[in-house]
């Protein structure tokens, strides 16, 4: 394989995969190449992508956990700018870990990229004063196909790093806050989101 490393089946579930790019630095900076076609299929990851989205948040945003219903998308994440948390909650029917989570702190400095599969909820915590966060796309933004699950579903039983507070029954961020404070931030849609029990 070229430029890339890849470990797969993370967390012990199938799919998961946390790749890692060969940094070429000196006196000026650094390259790297952040997709490469070829090597991917030197790794078994035949994938096409259709869609490349970037956001911008600061810390104590946290967006998710989401999915598309009908027009599922398989994901390669990584972060430009700060730190974030990354997750993955497989939803996959049948699957021998559905319900099980992983999650993988990606920043601007480890240039880790986490691939996601087609089946999974996803979403991210920011860890930093402020994170850009990049990621392909396997299939196009579909308007009305959005689905999700509750970020602190205690079913699933994600433990978010440096995040106080107990579940109240629903999605919502009252009560909780990072240890040095800061408010957790998500957006009006997010704390409407139910149990993975109940989907």
């Amino acid at each position: 394989m070229g430029q890339i490393t890849v470990e797969k089946n993370v967390g012990g579930i199938e799919g998961l995969c946390i790749i890692t790019p060969k940094v070429h630095g000196d006196a000026r900076g650094y390259f790297v190449e952040t997709y490469n076609k070829r090597d991917m299929l030197e790794a078994g990851l035949d994938l096409d992508f259709v869609q490349d989205n970037q956001s911008s948040s600061t810390k104590g945003v946290l967006r998710g956990l989401h999915y598309q219903i009908e027009h599922a998308q398989g994901k390669l994440v990584r972060v430009v700018k700060g730190e974030v948390f990354d997750v993955a909650v497989d939803m996959r029917a049948g699957s021998v870990t559905y319900g099980k989570w992983f999650g993988v702190k990606l920043s601007a400095e480890n240039f880790k990229q986490f691939y996601i599969p087609k089946g999974f909820a996803h979403g991210f915590l920011v860890l930093s004063e402020t994170a850009e966060f990049c990621y392909k796309c396997t299939d196009f933004y579909h308007p009305g196909d959005e689905g999700g699950i509750a970020w602190n579903d205690p079913e699933v039983g994600i433990e978010w790093p440096d995040v106080v507070g107990e579940y109240s029954g629903s999605a919502s961020s009252e009560g909780y806050e990072m240890s040095d404070g800061t408010p957790l931030n998500l957006s009006e849609r997010d704390v409407l989101w139910g149990k993975l029990s109940e989907k």
